[in-house]
């Protein structure tokens, strides 16, 4: 699926659209989170659809569908991997581990900038028996803060909304902390200017 047939689907599904791509991004949707958040920004930005509505029904995609991930993990455990091994998804298994083992629950935190390591990880924190308080505490707040960047990002830059997730997803991590610091910025800079 290209950009144009996401936008067609978003815009004659709606809100609903959004969430599904989303919630069903964790067993392997074929197009990145990044650009499917920027494009639910895009077309509230165009007035397509609701700015609220459509950033609540992303983000409760976003946390849906890693919780379930979380709960397959405590459900199936091994059976699970085993399944994202044969799909060559190996490295990121690796990746996903050592992020865990180097950061603890951090790693929650971490791995939404890395993409498909962020639909791994619930998998291994639910297997390994993270109780789901935790879990929803660092996920849910990360999930937020992670949807409000790039749903912002597709109402202030909609139309580079492929050349963003370019970005997003080759460079994860360092896109996300970079975005972080210069909101930081402007928001401490804001806020001076104001006094």
């Amino acid at each position: 699926m290209e950009l144009k047939d996401l936008l067609l689907f978003i815009e004659q599904y709606g809100y609903f659209a959004l969430f599904f791509s989303l919630w069903l991004g964790i067993i392997g949707m074929p197009l990145p989170d990044e650009m499917i958040v920027m494009s639910g920004g895009f077309l509230s930005s165009l007035g397509k659809l609701i700015i609220w509505k459509s950033f609540l029904l992303t983000y409760l995609g976003v946390v849906s569908g890693l919780s379930l991930g979380f709960i397959l993990g405590k459900l199936f455990g091994h059976r699970v991997l085993d399944k994202l091994v044969k799909k060559k998804k190996a490295k990121y298994l690796t990746k996903s581990q050592e992020l865990l083992d180097q950061y603890g629950h951090f790693a929650l935190v971490l791995s939404y900038f890395i993409p498909i390591v962020r639909h791994i990880l619930p998998y291994l924190v639910g297997m390994n028996n993270m109780s789901f308080k935790t879990y929803a505490l660092f996920s849910y707040t990360t999930g937020f803060v992670w949807t409000l960047i790039y749903f912002t990002l597709g109402l202030l830059f909609g139309s580079q909304i492929e050349y963003i997730s370019l970005i997003a997803t080759k460079y994860g991590m360092y896109f996300g902390l970079f975005i972080v610091t210069v909101s930081c910025i402007y928001y401490f800079y804001i806020r001076k200017i104001i006094k």
